[in-house]
């Protein structure tokens, strides 16, 4: 065989192998229960208890109201006492006997975490759900233009990057001491991409890919589960509760799909439409992302879908 035979048949065998993997991917989304199935005890067995930042509203009410349906006491930590008081009342009202603790914090301020740690210390904890996460404004635009930029940076790292691997020191002595747990750290499709407009939150949210990708790498063989979870269209506070549609979900919808996907590998869309819509933003030309029509055309349909 001379060496161009070599060559052809290396590449077609890459090729074959890329492909396969990527059919693979798709099957396990659209049959979730026979390639990655959970037990029925699967929750219940990581530990008694589960926390979510950013629990109060959203998506991260969401997975605390699933969690606790599927077993676990939840603790539910965001900045406003009031919204969680009655997030915790929710909760309450859709399962029996089952706890729902409530921390208020702040994770836009540094000082924070000492008073988390001391309400949570000695608490079996099974899932932690890193979900809190702010944008540096409701319509997206060039970083020069933010309202506030100096305070914004400052919250947007707080909240979106250093929160997560805060949380993360706190619970995951615990998990690797018991040989079991998830972190699920919430990330956002557009950080698969290119997305002027919105630097400096797409960048916080490939902080997240990044860290949980190697954080899974170091305590995989410790018998726990690091999972980044990228949806896009979720009709929450943040996004101006967006109506949901074929690409939209209610938060609800999304977490119950997005749980299906938990041995699915350390990231996931959440879903197979959110799966299907990363491809094709993947498949966009960088230079069509980063041209100034592009943007203008973008700003104008969020602006649009959130009524700004």
């Amino acid at each position: 065989m001379t060496l161009i035979e070599i060559i052809f048949v290396l590449t077609g065998t890459c090729a074959v192998l890329v492909f396969g993997g990527k059919l693979v991917c798709l099957l396990m989304m659209l049959v979730p229960k026979l390639f990655c199935p959970l037990p029925e005890t699967f929750f219940t067995a990581l530990g008694k208890w589960a926390v979510v930042t950013g629990g109060s509203d959203g998506i991260g009410r969401a997975y605390a109201e699933e969690l606790s349906k599927l077993g676990m006491s939840v603790i539910i930590i965001s900045r406003n006492q009031e919204k969680l008081d009655r997030a915790a009342r929710k909760i309450g009202n859709l399962t029996t006997g089952r706890e729902v603790k409530v921390i208020a914090a702040d994770f836009t301020k540094d000082d924070r975490y000492g008073h988390i740690q001391e309400n949570i210390e000695g608490l079996e904890i099974g899932i932690l759900v890193n979900n809190v996460g702010i944008l540096p404004s409701k319509i997206p635009c060039k970083l020069l233009e933010t309202s506030d930029l100096e305070e914004r940076i400052y919250d947007v790292i707080n909240c979106n990057v250093k929160a997560m691997v805060k949380m993360c020191r706190i619970v995951l002595p615990g998990m690797q001491q018991r040989g079991r747990g998830v972190i699920l750290n919430v990330s956002s499709g557009i950080a698969k991409i290119p997305c002027p407009i919105y630097t400096l939150y797409a960048a916080s949210k490939v902080f997240v890919e990044r860290f949980s990708k190697g954080l899974q790498a170091e305590y995989k063989s410790k018998g726990i589960i690091i999972q980044m979870v990228a949806p896009f269209g979720v009709s929450t506070p943040m996004t101006g509760h967006q109506k949901p549609d074929m690409v939209t979900f209610t938060p609800e919808e999304f977490v119950r799909s997005s749980l299906k996907y938990l041995k699915a590998g350390d990231q996931t869309y959440g879903s197979v439409t959110h799966t299907i819509l990363g491809g094709i933003v993947q498949s966009i030309p960088t230079w069509v992302l980063q041209s100034e029509a592009f943007q203008h055309h973008f700003r104008e349909y969020v602006k649009e879908k959130v009524g700004g």
